[in-house]
């Protein structure tokens, strides 16, 4: 098989792999939207499940094809964490005017300095 074809036929299994990927990490955009906790453990499972597929493959045999994948899972992967970030904010905030207690949920400060 020429070097071409081992390629071809290692970048279509990823290619695969990364197209699940941003199908899980669209399932858990929309689970993020919908504040659905069901529907959010389902797509954690299934990216941690595709994060164990995708150790395995080396970087130096990443075709154009499989590259683009992996900015698309990047970019959607950094949305969702600004998301789950915005949310957590929302219930730290929800929190603190419910125990009228400004700052319960945050880190605590130093003492003296």
């Amino acid at each position: 098989m020429s070097v071409a074809g081992q390629r071809h036929s290692v970048a279509a299994p990823l290619a695969d792999t990364l197209r699940q990927m941003l199908a899980a990490l669209d399932s858990e955009r929309q689970a993020l939207a919908g504040l659905d906790v069901d529907a959010l453990v389902l797509a954690h499972t299934g990216k941690s499940d595709l994060c164990g597929l995708l150790e395995g493959h080396d970087a130096a045999g990443i075709d154009a094809e499989c590259r683009g994948l992996l900015e698309a899972a990047r970019h959607q992967n950094e949305v969702n964490r600004k998301l789950r970030n915005l949310l957590a904010a929302n219930v730290a905030a929800r929190l603190d005017v419910l125990t009228q207690s400004p700052g319960l949920y945050s880190r605590p400060t130093a003492i003296g300095g």
